[in-house]
């Protein structure tokens, strides 16, 4: 079997953009792999039309293989562009052998370690910054079975925030909470806003409120600054990740012992292997990974099948129940959440197919979405 050539298709919503490709070989076996960058669609979409000369002709079986070329023959570090163009080539290529071998890509990577994977919503608190309508849209995510969310309550923030803003997060994260009830899981997004010691003050005052983990509270650039918040936070978990791009990164992040969950994202680290490495590096330090998903249904696809046969996987992050529903609809096949989980995805491949039309409907425009913009949190693509 070799790769003869590659399709490259952009969707868009009002606030995120998703850059899908699709890998033909001589079989007529066909690969979807896809990625989210944020505001930058095009610069991935021409890096993946540049990076076939790696794997046209090739043997799509040869992962690693095809995985290193396009790592180290272009001769560059690896970032964001360059580490999701790779992901979505090594997902189609998954994705391929298991229709090949007329398996779930899950059992190719070892077989499953559980029957189901538990879910947490974001996306759900496209409503005004008012404690009544978090409260009403944190009903609604506990009514359809979620045992966890997630948001950020912290509008624009950045660095630092006023007593009176910190007293409006302080009523959001308590409405939620009452709205949910002592079982759900809160999870706290903090977006890399703040100083050390801001996100520390900010932490204790909403500890009361029962928080499942606080993610990425500094900026992602000096995982020196999160060691600080870890020794002053000693009872609370740290997520962070998601603005890592390269598995060889997350070494210090270990020796420092400043997370307690890993949230690389499939879609920009590397593809499906690397994240299974990334996974049992993690590992050896007892750390768990829940990894960043704000991806269509292809990129959901593949974080099933990597919790599937992750021992330590934790929660999986999901999008599409609440913002842009219509997302499911572009790449049909994957389980919906019932009651908080997913079912294990069961067809060959990633299971699941692309839908032209709908993609078609839903052009890439001009979308800036600015997490620092007054009323950010309503996605709707107007931040500057």
């Amino acid at each position: 079997m070799r790769i003869t050539h590659v399709e490259t298709f952009l969707v868009g919503t009002e606030w995120r953009n998703f850059t899908i490709c699709r890998v033909h070989t001589d079989t007529g076996l066909t690969g979807l792999g896809e990625s989210r960058i944020p505001n930058h669609p095009h610069a991935l979409e021409a890096y993946a039309q540049a990076a076939t000369r790696h794997i046209i002709g090739r043997d799509p079986f040869d992962i690693e293989s095809l995985v290193m070329r396009m790592r180290r023959d272009d001769y560059s570090r690896p970032g964001e562009i360059m580490s999701s163009g790779i992901a979505i080539f090594e997902m189609a290529c998954w994705d391929i052998v298991g229709k090949a071998l007329q398996q779930p890509v899950y059992r190719l990577l070892g077989g499953q370690v559980r029957d189901r994977i538990r879910a947490y919503a974001n996306g759900w608190y496209r409503v005004e910054r008012t404690p009544e309508q978090f409260h009403a849209a944190a009903r609604v995510v506990a009514a359809r079975g979620y045992t966890a969310l997630k948001f950020d309550p912290f509008g624009p923030g950045y660095y630092e925030i006023d007593a009176v803003e910190r007293r409006r997060v302080v009523a959001l994260v308590e409405a939620v909470r009452d709205a949910v009830g002592p079982d759900v899981e809160i999870l706290l997004e903090m977006h890399g806003r703040f100083s050390p010691v801001q996100a520390v003050q900010i932490v204790k005052l909403l500890e009361p409120f029962g928080l499942g983990w606080i993610e990425e509270p500094v900026p992602p650039e000096n995982l020196a600054a999160l060691r600080s918040v870890r020794e002053q936070l000693p009872g609370v978990t740290i997520a962070t990740g998601e603005r890592i791009h390269a598995r060889h990164e997350f070494r210090e992040l270990f020796e420092l012992r400043a997370a307690d969950v890993i949230q690389f994202d499939v879609s920009h680290i590397g593809g499906l292997l690397e994240s299974k490495k990334l996974a049992a590096q993690a590992d050896v330090h007892y750390v768990t990974v829940a990894p960043h998903n704000v991806g269509g249904q292809i990129s959901t696809a593949a974080n099933l099948h990597l919790a599937a046969c992750t021992t330590n996987f934790r929660v999986q992050e999901y999008f599409n129940d609440f913002a842009d529903p219509w997302v499911r609809d572009t790449a049909p096949g994957c389980p919906p959440v019932v009651d908080g989980y997913f079912a294990l995805p069961t067809a060959p491949g990633l299971g699941v197919e692309l839908d032209e039309a709908v993609c078609a409907a839903h052009p890439v425009g001009a979308t800036h979405f600015n997490l620092f913009a007054e009323g950010w949190e309503k996605r709707e693509g107007a931040g500057r």
